[in-house]
Parts: structure tokens; sequence; C-alpha cells
């Protein structure tokens, strides 16, 4: 059974970003790997997929309640963005600069979540599970968006 999910972020200034990741996360479990290769514990998460009729990859976003309030808590310890916030049809995003290049993005959701919701939610999203499996099986088409990406090559 999976219980979890490990993600990597490439960067050409590593001990910079583990830094930022420290800064970013607060106070959170860490472990030392060996030669002062962090592993930072991150929040409860979540995952989707998203149709596409370009580049196929994985995008990774911090998430949060308020993008603005969290973007001035951030600045005010150090943090820069590359991207000013802007709205999709999913939520607003933003990006937070990496040190060495890259980015990681900052997104504050405007669609369920299945991450600490009230019961009666949940049974909503029971719901539409049903619809979701119908969909994957052929039996119906779901309704998609554009992700909006954009690779760098």
């Amino acid at each position: 059974m999976i219980d979890g999910a490990h993600a990597l972020m490439y960067c050409r200034a590593p001990e910079e970003a583990r830094a930022l990741l420290a800064t970013i996360l607060g106070p959170t479990d860490t472990v030392d790997a060996g030669g002062g290769w962090l592993i930072f514990a991150l929040p409860p998460s979540e995952i989707a997929v998203h149709p596409t009729n370009g580049a196929t990859g994985i995008d990774m976003y911090l998430m949060c309640q308020d993008i603005e309030k969290t973007i001035l808590e951030l600045r005010e310890k150090g943090v820069k963005f590359s991207k000013p916030v802007r709205e999709v049809s999913w939520g607003r995003v933003s990006a937070i600069a990496l040190p060495g290049g890259g980015e990681l993005g900052l997104y504050q959701p405007r669609h369920p979540s299945p991450l600490a919701r009230p019961a009666a939610a949940k049974r909503a999203v029971g719901k539409s599970r049903a619809g979701a499996s119908k969909a994957a099986s052929g039996g119906r088409r779901a309704a998609s968006s554009k992700s909006g990406r954009s690779r760098r090559g």
C-alpha cells in the first residue's frame, strides 16, 4: 500500500535551495540522509491529473488558504517570487524563485480538496467518485480544462 510520496527538486544551488525550503516550511521534521542531503517532511498533499495537448510532466505547488497573506509572510523572511499572483480556473497561483534557477509553485485552490474537510463535504466527494470512475472507464467523458502549463527546455 502507498503510504507517502517523495518529491524531488533538481537545483543548480542545492544548499541554498535546502535553506530556502527550511525558511518556507518552518519547523518541520527533517532528516539528513547523509552528506547534508536534507529531506523535509511536507504538509498533507493531494495529486490530480490534468489533460493537456502540450508537453506532459509533473508540476509541484505548495498549497495555502490565503495566497496574499502567505506571500507577505514569506517575503518578510526573504523569500523572492518569480511570478505575480494570477487567477486560473482552478485557483490563484504564483511562483517562488529557487536559488540557481527554477520555480516552486504556490497555490490557493478554488476547488474542493480531500484535505481536512467536514464529513458532509467528504460524502459529496464520494458521490462524485462514482462519476469519475465511470468517466475513467469510458462510460462518460469528464469535464476538463487546459492546465496552463509552460515548459522550458
